[in-house]
């Protein structure tokens, strides 16, 4: 999970549930973000957006790929996922 914050400002006008939700921050780099600026797994419009109204920008993780699910799909196999097969 990474939360964006202007560096400015830090996380101390943060709400406290996001914090609480969040855990301890762990500082990991200082980036000028621009609109040309490209980011591995967020959307930099979004992250501009959110940061410009919310004051922060919270990415989560992807989520967790079955690949079992994906590898018997591509297969034409049943869905294991499924209770009734």
């Amino acid at each position: 999970m990474y939360l964006y914050v202007e560096k400015s400002k830090g996380l101390k006008d943060l709400p406290e549930g996001l914090l609480g939700i969040f855990g301890t921050p762990i500082k990991v780099m200082d980036a000028i973000l621009t609109k040309e600026k490209k980011l591995a797994r967020a959307d930099i419009d979004k992250v501009l957006s959110e940061m410009a109204q919310n004051g922060y920008y919270l990415q989560m993780p992807p989520p967790q790929e079955n690949l079992l699910a994906e590898y018997r799909k591509s297969k034409g196999l049943d869905d294991i996922s499924s209770p009734n097969k």
